[in-house]
């Protein structure tokens, strides 16, 4: 894995985001995870706005693991913003969300999405699954040039 790499997980739910935490712990993903709440939260990271101006303290993420229903602003129009972004363009967005609903994913993907995963019930499966996850984007996916600029 290459230095400094960051994952931003953009989510509501504190079991969920406790879920994420161990599930990449047992996975043996050694990467910080830093916690947004809401989809204005998530805006002002990425766009280093208000409190998180300073990209030494909150440098820009590797990859994005975006829920799609939070407070403020939808998971949908965090990844419409992200998009709209020339910096931010092409950042690894990884919808990870309970809906299964065919027009979430249908959505995401048009977006810009580069996957959409479903979150699992248990540990087990969820560990399995961000393993997975981590192992594909942040070992052996070849981040964008723009993206390794932020840090």
């Amino acid at each position: 894995m290459q230095a400094q790499q960051l994952i931003l997980l953009v989510e509501d739910n504190e079991d969920d985001v406790i879920l994420a935490q161990r599930a990449f712990r047992k996975a043996g993903v050694d990467v910080p995870i830093c916690v947004v709440r809401d989809g204005d939260e998530a805006v002002d990271y990425l766009g280093g706005g208000g409190r998180y101006g300073d990209r030494r303290s909150f440098p820009l993420p590797t990859i994005v693991l975006l829920d799609l229903k939070l407070p403020r602003r939808s998971g949908l129009d965090v990844l419409r913003w992200i998009r709209a972004d020339p910096a931010l363009g092409t950042l690894p967005v990884i919808v990870f969300t309970t809906s299964a609903q065919a027009s979430d994913l249908e959505q995401a993907y048009s977006l810009g999405a580069n996957s959409y995963l479903k979150k699992p019930v248990t540990l087990e499966d969820t560990t399995e699954m961000l393993r997975a996850a981590g192992l594909y984007w942040l070992t052996h996916n070849e981040a964008p040039p723009q993206v390794r600029r932020g840090f």
